[in-house]
């Protein structure tokens, strides 16, 4: 692990995790957090028991609430148990 005064860095197996410190937590109104899977459907199936998929008046997304962004990913959102949104998304 290494920190700074902004971050702490954790080596996740051959990956590195930032985590940025915060003084005091509060829900983003933002994405804070999101993972990049192979297939973006499987994924949403599997891990729908429960989880709600956000949808968002201005983009369009499809059945499952996948959105196709102008770079080709298709990404979804969902949010944690404090309402901070977090994604997944199939580059």
């Amino acid at each position: 692990m290494t920190e700074d005064p902004f971050a702490r860095a954790f080596d996740a197996h051959g990956t590195t995790l930032r985590v940025t410190l915060v003084g005091e937590a509060t829900t983003a109104p933002y994405t804070v957090l999101g993972w990049s899977v192979p297939d973006i459907a499987a994924t949403i199936r599997i891990t729908a028991v429960g989880v709600v998929f956000e949808r968002f008046d201005a983009m369009q997304q499809d059945d499952l609430g996948i959105w196709l962004a102008p770079s080709g990913a298709r990404i979804a959102w969902f949010k944690d148990p404090e309402g901070n949104i977090l994604s997944i998304s199939q580059p």
